[in-house]
């Protein structure tokens, strides 16, 4: 299967949730939040670097609840520029 490449707009998406999801864990260890969300750190880590802009809706549902973010925050936060 061949993957579409990212639009500019769904790089900077990623990369605005990642920063949203390393503030919110704050001095929590990323293997310790990982580990309670049910996901890799690997997962993670790919998340907040931006190297994974499109994780899936559960991974994000599961992160969000860990961290104390509401999906509406979430949606927000990565809304395109503008909107």
């Amino acid at each position: 299967m061949v993957r579409t490449p990212l639009t500019p707009e769904e790089r900077e998406r990623g990369e605005r949730l990642g920063q949203l999801l390393r503030e919110a864990r704050g001095g929590r260890s990323m293997a310790e939040v990982a580990a309670e969300a049910g996901v890799s750190a690997e997962t993670l880590r790919k998340i907040e670097t931006g190297r994974a802009p499109t994780p899936a809706f559960f991974t994000i549902a599961a992160l969000a609840r860990v961290l104390g973010l509401s999906m509406d925050e979430l949606a927000l936060w990565c809304a395109p520029v503008g909107v």
